[in-house]
C-alpha cells in the first residue's frame, strides 16, 4: 500500500489544504503547532473514519479536537493511494449530521461500495489497532498498546492452522461469551422463589384494592377548588382597583417632581432658605448709609489727590514754612496725601461692592424663590401669603406621599392573601390529581394481578426452559476449554516468530551495537548480551526508541505476512530521543532496507539535512 495524495476541505487548523507523496523517504516539516499531528490524525480518520463520543467524553475526543476551526461546515476531505497496482480515493465527511464514505475505484474509473471486504482489501487488512501499533508511530511513543497483543496473537494462530485471517479466537471467544451470558439472561434460576413470591404479591395486591385509599373523592375536592378559585378573582379585583389609583397617585406626583415624602420636604426646605435669604438681603438693600458713606470716602479722595497734586506742582505755599529752619522734602506730604485718597477710594468702592453683592443676591433667591412658586401656585409673586399657600399646598403633596406608601403596603397585603389562595388553590389541585393517579394506580394494580396469575401459569414452562438453558451454557464453557488451551499453544509460539524478526531489524537499525533481542509472550523486551539478559527499562531512552522501532517493524512485517506490498511506514516525531549519531544509523538502514514508503514527521530540519548529506533521496514537504 502507498500514499498518493490527500486532500483536506476542513480540518483542525487546516483548510483547502493539498499535499502529495512520493515513493520513498517523505520528509514532512513544521515548526511544533504547525499541525504535524493533525495530518497524521487526518490519515488515520481518512483510512478508519473518526466516530464522536458520547456524554462527558464527547469533549475531549478526536472528533471534538480536530473540529474545523473556520467554515466548520466542512469536515471533510480525501485520500487518494495504490494498492495491488489499483489505485482508490477515499472520500469521507465527518460532521456526524452528514457523514458518509465513498471509495472511488480511479484506475477502473467507477465508485464501489465501501464494504469491509473491499476495505480489507485495500489495507491488507489492517484494522485501526494493528494501525496504531504497527506502521503508525504516533508522537514521543515507547510502547504499544494493550489490543496489539491479541492482534498478533490472532495472526500467528491463523498462520498456524488455516494460512490466511479468516479465524480469530479472541472474536470467537467473544462470541461463546456473549452467547453464554445471553443465554443466562433468560435463565430464571429461582422459580420456586419466584412463585412463592407471586402468590404473596397477589395476596398484597387484593388488600390494597380493598382498602379506603382508593375511595373517590374527586367531587368534593373539585368543589372545595372553584371556591377558592371565586375568591381570588375577588381579591384580584380589589387589588387591581387599588393598584390603579395608586399609579394615578404616583404619575401625579412624579407630573410635580415628586418620588416619596422626602423629596417634598427637601423642596420645602429649599423653599424656605431661598425666603430667608430673599428677605435678609432686601433689608440690607434697604440700609441706604452705605451709599452715602461711600459717597464721603470718595470726596474725601478726591481731595487728597488734589492736593497732592498741588503740592507736587506749586511747592509749600508761603507762610506754610516752618521757623526752625528744617524743611521736609516735598515728596513725603505728597505722598501721605496721596495714600490717604488711597484708602478712602479703597473704602469707598469696597462700600459699593458690599451694596451690588447683597443685591446680586437678592435677585438670584427672588429668581430661584419665584420659579418654585410659579410651579407650584402658578405666581412667582413672593410674599409671605405666597409662602404659606407654597407650604399647604406641599402639605397636600406630603400627605399624598403618604397615601402612597399606605397604598402600597395595601397593595402588599392583598398579594400576599392572593399567594396564599393559590397556594390552596394548588393543593386541591395537588390532591385532586393525587386522586386521579390514585385511580390509574388501581387499574394498574388490577393488570398487574392479572399479570400475576398469568405468570404463576406459565412458570412450569420456565422450568423445562430454563434446564435446556443450562445444557448449553455447559456446552459452551467446554467449548471456551478448548479454545484456552489453543491459546497456550498460541503463547508459547510466539515469541519465536517475534523474536526472530525483531532481533534481524535490531542489528541494522543500531548499526551493530546490537545483534539480538528477546521477546515475551507479553511483549516485554530483553537485549542479550553474552553474560545476561538486560532489560529494555535498564537502557538508555536512546536505545529503547530503537529497540520500540525494531518491535514496530517486526509486528508490521507479521502483519504483512507473504504480501509482497509493504506497508508505508508513518513517524510523528518518532526520533526526539536519538543523538545526531543514532539517527544518522537509523535514517540509513531505514533508506536501504525498507523497500516500502517511509512519511516523517519532524519539527527539526536536522533529519533533511543529514538526507541532503548523505545524498539519500527524499520528498520534502513544509507546512
Amino acid at each position: 500500500m502507498k500514499l498518493l495524495e490527500l486532500h483536506i476541505e476542513g480540518f483542525g487548523k487546516f483548510h483547502n489544504k493539498t499535499i502529495s507523496f512520493h515513493d520513498g523517504m517523505n520528509v514532512i516539516y513544521g515548526k511544533n503547532e504547525a499541525g504535524k499531528s493533525t495530518l497524521h490524525t487526518f490519515i488515520r480518520g481518512m483510512l478508519f473514519g473518526i466516530e464522536r463520543g458520547r456524554g462527558r467524553a464527547a469533549k475531549s475526543d478526536l472528533y471534538s479536537r480536530f473540529e474545523p476551526w473556520e467554515n466548520s461546515g466542512t469536515y471533510e476531505g480525501w485520500l487518494r493511494l495504490e494498492s495491488g497496482g489499483t489505485i482508490y480515493r477515499l472520500e469521507r465527511r465527518f460532521r456526524r449530521d452528514s457523514k458518509t464514505f465513498q471509495v472511488i475505484n480511479e484506475t477502473l474509473g467507477r465508485e464501489e461500495e465501501p464494504t469491509k471486504a473491499l476495505m480489507d482489501r485495500i489495507l491488507g487488512g489492517l484494522n485501526e489497532t494493528t494501525y496504531n501499533n504497527t506502521i503508525s508511530i504516533g508522537q514521543l511513543k515507547s510502547a504499544t498498546e494493550d489490543g496489539m497483543v491479541n492482534e498478533l496473537k490472532n495472526y500467528i494462530a491463523n498462520l498456524n492452522t488455516t494460512g490466511n485471517i479468516s479465524l480469530n479466537i479472541t472474536k470467537a471467544t467473544a462470541f461463546l461469551r456473549n452467547q453464554k451470558r445471553s443465554l443466562e439472561s433468560n435463565l430464571v434460576p429461582d422459580a420456586s422463589k419466584e412463585f412463592t413470591s407471586l402468590l404473596t404479591e397477589i395476596r398484597n395486591l387484593e388488600a390494597e384494592i380493598a382498602s379506603p385509599e382508593y375511595e373517590n373523592q374527586l367531587s368534593s375536592l373539585q368543589k372545595t377548588r372553584e371556591q377558592v378559585r371565586g375568591v381570588i378573582e375577588s381579591t384580584r379585583a380589589e387589588k387591581d382597583e387599588l393598584d390603579e389609583k395608586l399609579q394615578k397617585s404616583k404619575v401625579l406626583l412624579s407630573e410635580h417632581g415628586f418620588s416619596d415624602r422626602r423629596s417634598v420636604e427637601a423642596c420645602r426646605e429649599q423653599a424656605d432658605g431661598l425666603y430667608q435669604i430673599y428677605t435678609r438681603t432686601m433689608r440690607e438693600c434697604g440700609k441706604k448709609f452705605r451709599k452715602v458713606l461711600a459717597v464721603l470716602l470718595l470726596l474725601l479722595a478726591i481731595g487728597g489727590f488734589g492736593a497732592a497734586a498741588f503740592l507736587a506742582l506749586n511747592g509749600y505755599p508761603s507762610g506754610m514754612l516752618p521757623q526752625t529752619g528744617y524743611t521736609l522734602p516735598l515728596f513725603v506730604p505728597c505722598l501721605s496725601m496721596a495714600g490717604v485718597a488711597v484708602i478712602c477710594l479703597g473704602l469707598s468702592l469696597l462700600c459699593l461692592w458690599k451694596d451690588k453683592n447683597y443685591r446680586q443676591e437678592m435677585e438670584d433667591a427672588k429668581e430661584k424663590l419665584g420659579q418654585i412658586l410659579k410651579q407650584y401656585l402658578s405666581d412667582d409673586a413672593i410674599s409671605s401669603d405666597s409662602m404659606i399657600a407654597l407650604r399647604n399646598r406641599l402639605d397636600e403633596f406630603a400627605a399624598l406621599c403618604d397615601m402612597v406608601s399606605r397604598s402600597e403596603a395595601a397593595v402588599k397585603k392583598y398579594l400576599e392573601d392572593i399567594n396564599a389562595l393559590q397556594t390552596r388553590q394548588s393543593g386541591c389541585s395537588e390532591q385532586i390529581e393525587k386522586q386521579q393517579r390514585t385511580q390509574w394506580e388501581l387499574e394498574k394494580k388490577l393488570e398487574r394481578l392479572s399479570d400475576c396469575r398469568m405468570k404463576a401459569r406459565a412458570l412450569k414452562r420456565v422450568l423445562a426452559e430454563n434446564d435446556r438453558i443450562r445444557e448449553e451454557s455447559a456446552a459452551i464453557d467446554l467449548a471456551r476449554e478448548v479454545m484456552t488451551d489453543l491459546s497456550s499453544s498460541i503463547r508459547d509460539s510466539f515469541g519465536l516468530y517475534l523474536n526472530k524478526t525483531a532481533s534481524a531489524y535490531i542489528s541494522g537499525i543500531t548499526g551493530g551495537i546490537y545483534d539480538s533481542m528477546s521477546i515475551d509472550e507479553n511483549l516485554s523486551v530483553f537485549l542479550n548480551t553474552r553474560t545476561r539478559l538486560v532489560p529494555l527499562e535498564q537502557v538508555s531512552s536512546g536505545t529503547i526508541d530503537q529497540v520500540y522501532l525494531a518491535l514496530r517493524l517486526s509486528a508490521a512485517r507479521l502483519l504483512q505476512g507473504d504480501r509482497k506490498e509493504a506497508y508505508p511506514l508513518i513517524f510523528d516525531d518518532s526520533f526526539t530521543q536519538y543523538d545526531d549519531d543514532r539517527l544518522h544509523t537509523v535514517l540509513d538502514w531505514l533508506e536501504k532496507s525498507y523497500d516500502g514508503q517511509l512519511i516523517l514527521f519532524t519539527c527539526h530540519r536536522r533529519e533533511a539535512q543529514m538526507l541532503r548529506a548523505r545524498q539519500l533521496p527524499f520528498h520534502l514537504i513544509e507546512i
